[in-house]
């Protein structure tokens, strides 16, 4: 009896063996064919590419010429040297006190890479239309991560959002193709009436990555709804 409990334990334990072996073996086999097992360090940058670092806020009272008082969403108050990013060109929208800023800073939090005011970016930006002149197209930024499509007849903005200081814009096509594309684009300049960025990365087949200047969509003119026209009279038309 005890020799057959034995030799069932053994076999038991051979079984184990085996299958732990053959799932090691499958396992190398599978990491020398992809070259990438699931992990791996490249996967770890690519998904680094898409965690937004950028850092929210407010801009505080006690900002100066060359550094930013930040009222950080989570309730911190850093303040960062604008240097750097001033003589970089960096510092897109100006700065004002009250004002929503997106900002890329060093690794310490003590210098802004990039600034950003979001609330100069809101608003309504137009160019004259690429195709025949005719009229203008744009894009409605709006608060809360809401984009909207200005004339345009084939091109329905959906989102955009600020990605590690680059300007992200999802949109769909009225083509019969029912799907969501996404494109990034590189701030080159936020003023007041004007906003200008460029394409990270240039088309398949293009010398260059375009570049969009916009300026913001003014105001139409309203009439005074007390103006009132005369009464015109017959004889008024007889010459």
């Amino acid at each position: 009896m005890k020799t057959i409990i034995t030799m069932t334990m053994n076999k038991s334990f051979l079984t184990l063996f085996v299958m732990i072996f053959l799932t090691a073996l499958v396992a190398s086999c599978d990491f020398f064919r992809k070259g990438d097992p699931v992990g791996s360090i490249s996967e770890v940058d690519a998904d680094a590419q898409y965690r937004d670092s950028t850092i929210y806020g407010a801009c505080g009272k006690a900002t100066s010429m060359n550094s930013l008082q930040l009222i950080t969403d989570t309730g911190d108050t850093l303040v960062l040297s604008l240097v750097n990013a001033q003589e970089a060109g960096m510092v897109l929208g100006g700065i004002k006190a009250g004002e929503r800023m997106a900002v890329v800073a060093n690794s310490d939090s003590t210098e802004a890479v990039q600034v950003i005011n979001i609330t100069a970016l809101l608003g309504d930006w137009v160019m004259e239309d690429p195709i025949d002149g005719s009229g203008e197209v744009g894009i409605s930024i709006k608060d809360g991560g809401v984009a909207e499509s200005i004339n345009h007849t084939t091109i329905q903005y959906q989102s955009w959002r600020l990605l590690n200081g680059e300007l992200e814009i999802t949109n769909t096509r009225d083509d019969g193709v029912d799907f969501e594309e996404t494109y990034r684009y590189k701030l080159l300049y936020l003023g007041p009436d004007s906003l200008v960025f460029q394409e990270t990365e240039k088309p398949v087949n293009e010398t260059r990555a375009e570049v969009f200047e916009y300026t913001r969509q003014k105001p139409k003119e309203h009439f005074d709804p007390g103006f009132e026209l005369e009464d015109s009279k017959f004889e008024d038309f007889v010459f």
